[in-house]
Formats: structure tokens, sequence, C-alpha cells
């Protein structure tokens, strides 16, 4: 008998490995909002789940981020249209993660992966699994940041230059032309893939963006992740993520990625919008604490990693003093620097908009040269005195001669708006960029 038994073991583990747990399963509760509460046990923060209705066959994923008392908070990530109290709740014991592989490139792809520009799909054999909320790298496997970036404009690559792995934020009032930075940014930067999130924007514009304002050569190197407006709080919130993780995804292939995410302020909003529902108590402006913890491990993600590195721009729409903003002001404290664009000069139809003066790369000392650094502080002082005598001049108060430095500011006042000035199909090289600032104070 034992002798049987003996021999029977070995074939009941194998067909033990072989047998997949059962699934838990639960009911709807209730559905409030953009939330719906269930009664599934077993499940964790950040475990997806699959609500299936019977009555009208409708079928989505959700996320659980919360519970109360018995009963799991979950966060639907698709529009909840058809689901009811008879909705079934399946536990599935995996965390949300995103495909992720180079075939993706020159494609538009939605938060939940699927393909929106109608090319058909990728088979899931070339695809990698990626996790939604993976750690930040270590901060000593990091490589140094020593290398500048270019983006091809020359108003941000001359005096506001980036390096290979930083992070900006890209503030500015609606209307004062972000869209239109970045897609010239795309189009002229030398980084060897772009990775763009576009978080609450407008259908039109996305189209826009990517069929028009891109050309074939960029948009080959370029993925898309897209939810727009009209999608749940959720699916905008998960957009930020996917787009971090293929970012991810090509750093660890050692390449130079470029991360465009516009736009940051549209994320949040989408994270009040879930935190408020949860039932967090709100503080600035209404934005519940666990935005605060959300933000920095979003940002803290891009970077250099142990090979290749992830430069990120990050758009924030600002309304009135930014002191008083709490996206734009928690942005600024965590980024490596800022590029602020001017309503006053989008309205003279000024290109790029950016003003110089009220922003500033805390990284550019480090990875530009000697002379170019000398050449961008010279300009930034002209500029500056050229400002503080704008109304003597309008007003024909100013006299010349009485002061070197404004008479200077003066002279070189139409060479330095020139150079400022830059069409968006017009390229410019970081060699360019750097004879045309020696031009400037010839």
């Amino acid at each position: 008998m034992s002798v049987e038994v003996t021999a029977i073991i070995p074939r009941l583990a194998e067909r033990l490995g072989e047998a997949r747990p059962r699934p838990m399963k639960g009911t709807v509760r209730s559905i409030r909002g953009v939330l719906l509460r269930a009664s599934v046990a077993g499940v964790r923060i950040g475990e997806q789940c699959q609500l299936r209705d019977p009555s009208s066959g409708r079928s989505l994923a959700a996320e659980v981020i919360g519970f109360e008392q018995d009963e799991a908070i979950l966060s639907p990530i698709g529009s909840m249209e058809g689901l009811s109290t008879r909705t079934e709740i399946i536990a599935t014991g995996e965390t949300l993660g995103v495909s992720v592989g180079d075939a993706q490139l020159g494609r538009v792809i939605s938060p939940m992966g699927d393909y929106l520009d109608g090319d058909g799909v990728l088979p899931l054999g070339i695809m990698r699994h990626y996790p939604l909320h993976a750690e930040p790298p270590p901060p000593f496997s990091r490589q140094l940041i020593v290398k500048p970036m270019s983006l091809g404009v020359r108003s941000i690559d001359g005096l506001l230059t980036l390096a290979q792995g930083q992070r900006m934020g890209i503030f500015g009032e609606p209307g004062v032309g972000k869209s239109s930075l970045l897609a010239s940014i795309v189009r002229h930067t030398d980084a060897d893939v772009i990775v763009i999130g576009l978080i609450g924007e407008r259908g039109r514009e996305v189209r826009e963006l990517l069929d028009v304002q891109l050309d074939a050569q960029a948009r080959a190197r370029t993925v898309a992740v897209v939810a727009t407006s009209d999608r749940p709080a959720a699916e905008r919130v998960r957009a930020a993520y996917v787009a971090t993780a293929l970012a991810e995804y090509h750093r660890d292939q050692g390449r130079n990625v470029l991360l465009l995410m516009d736009s940051l302020t549209r994320f949040a909003r989408a994270q009040r919008e879930i935190g408020l529902a949860v039932g967090e108590p709100p503080t600035r402006r209404g934005y519940p604490p666990s935005f605060f913890s959300a933000l920095p491990r979003l940002l803290e993600r891009a970077g250099p990693g142990p090979v290749g590195s992830i430069t990120a721009l990050y758009t924030v729409l600002t309304e009135g003093d930014v002191s008083t903003d709490p996206v734009a002001e928690e942005a600024r404290s965590i980024l490596d620097g800022h590029i602020v664009l001017s309503a006053e000069l989008a309205q003279r139809n000024y290109f790029p908009a950016v003003d110089v003066l009220r922003s500033r790369s805390r990284l550019m000392d480090q990875v530009c040269s000697d002379e170019q650094r000398h050449l961008a502080m010279r300009i930034r002082e002209l500029m500056a005195r050229r400002n503080e005598i704008e109304m003597l001049i309008r007003v024909g108060e100013y006299a010349a001669g009485s002061d070197p430095l404004a008479d200077e500011a003066i002279a070189r006042h139409a060479a330095i708006e020139a150079f400022m000035r830059q069409g968006a199909a017009e390229p410019s090289g970081a060699e360019q960029t750097l004879s045309h600032m020696r031009k400037v104070l010839a």
C-alpha cells in the first residue's frame, strides 16, 4: 500500500501544480459617482478586478483603491454605463500592468492598451509586461547627469539648456501655445524615442497634434497614450502611469527617451475627483491628501536609470498667481526647472512664447560649455535691462548715453527677438543655436 501511495504522490503534485485557484467573486453593493462598492473577499489595494454584468453584457476592468468596513471600493477604468447591482466582481489576483514593446512605436494607444489608430492589434508574443506603479530607480543606481539634451528650440536649448534625464515643467495659461511647442519639440529633438501622454485633451487637438503637426519621421519614433477629457477620471489617471511605464521600458533598453505629458494639471484634477469620491478630506483648492503623495511618486520615476534616461516635460496649466495653485507649486518644488510661457508674448504672435527671465533650468550649468554659459548670462542680462526701461522707451523719456548697459540692450533688442522667435517647422541644432547666440552679441 505504501508503495502505491509513493507512486501516486508525484502525479498528484504535478496535477496540483497545473491547477488554477478558483477566482474570488463578489457583487456590487452600490454605485455612486465615479466609484462602486462591492462585497468581494480577499482582494488587495491595487488589485485589478473584472466587472461583468449579466443583463447588459457590459464588461470592464476596475482597480481596488480602498476599503470601508467589509466593502471594497473600486475605481472602474472606463464608462460605468450598463452596470447594475447584479454586476459580478471577479478578482484576478493581479496588479495593474501594461504591455510594452518596440512594435508600439508609431502607434496611438488607450490607457487600457487598445489601439486607437485603426492599424490593427499587435501579437502578444512580441510584447512584454511592465508594472503600472513601478518604484523609481534607487538614487545611487542612477547615472550621473552629464550630457545636454537638444530639443531643437533655440530659446530653450540656448538659454534654458536641458540635460538628458532632467525633469522640467512647462507652465502657462490656456492658449499660450503649449501644444504647438510640444509638437515642435517632437519634430526636432535628438531623443531616440518619444512617449507622449495626452491627458484630458480635446479630441480635436489630439488628432491635430498626431496627424497634422507631426511628420512621418517624428511619428515613427513616437508612441502616444491618449485619454481625452470625456473619459472617466480613473482612465485619465491611468494614462499618466501607462505613459511613464512605456518610457521606463525604453529607458531599460539603454535609450535616450523624451517623455511629454500634457497635462499634469488634468492628471491632478482626475486624482482629485477620485479622492473626493472616496471620502478623503479636501485640502488646498479641494485636492485630497493622496494627491500630494501620488505626484512625487509619478514624477520621480523619470530621470536617468542604470542604463538609458527619461527626460520629461510636464505641462502645467496656470491661472492667476502660481503661489496659490497647489499643482503648480508642488510641481515646481519637485521638478528640475520650469519653462514659463507668457500670455503677453503669445498675444503678440510670439512663438514660442517662452518668458526666459521667469524660467530656469537647474541643471544647465552642469551640461553646457563655459562659452554658452557666458553668452546665455549676457543675453539674459540685456533682456532684463531692456524690460526695466521699457516704459521709459515707450513714453520717449529714455536718454541715450546715460546707461551703457541700457544702450546695448536697446541696440541688440531686435537681434535678441530674432533669436527668440522660431517657426514651428524651423529646426535649430545645438551648434546652430550656439552660432546664433554668438551673432547676437557680435
